[in-house]
């Protein structure tokens, strides 16, 4: 399984919008083929720290989810809410298995 955890700082001013604009992506990302998980997360010590999960079958269902138009979507709608520019760290999901 092909794991992304997307590490997420937004402007104080812009949590409430990131947070619409990010359930969208969410639910239009759980129906996508080879998608096993899309969590999004909230520091409980931060508020405008966010982690998303995205868990993918392959690295290829990864690279399509990013060719998505909400995906596409998503990156124009949060562009100007970052604090600092989006990380994304990739993981080999082992279990549950994939």
């Amino acid at each position: 399984m092909h794991v992304t955890l997307v590490h997420i700082r937004v402007r104080p001013e812009a949590v409430d919008a990131f947070i619409a604009a990010t359930r969208a992506n969410h639910e239009a990302s759980l129906r996508e083929p080879g998608n096993h998980r899309f969590d999004v997360l909230k520091s409980a010590a931060d508020p405008t720290r966010y982690l998303l999960y995205e868990a993918y079958a392959s690295a290829e269902g990864a690279a399509e989810h990013k060719a998505t138009a909400h995906d596409l979507a998503w990156r124009e709608a949060v562009a100007d809410m970052m604090a600092e520019p989006r990380r994304g760290e990739p993981w080999v999901g082992l279990y549950p298995a994939g």
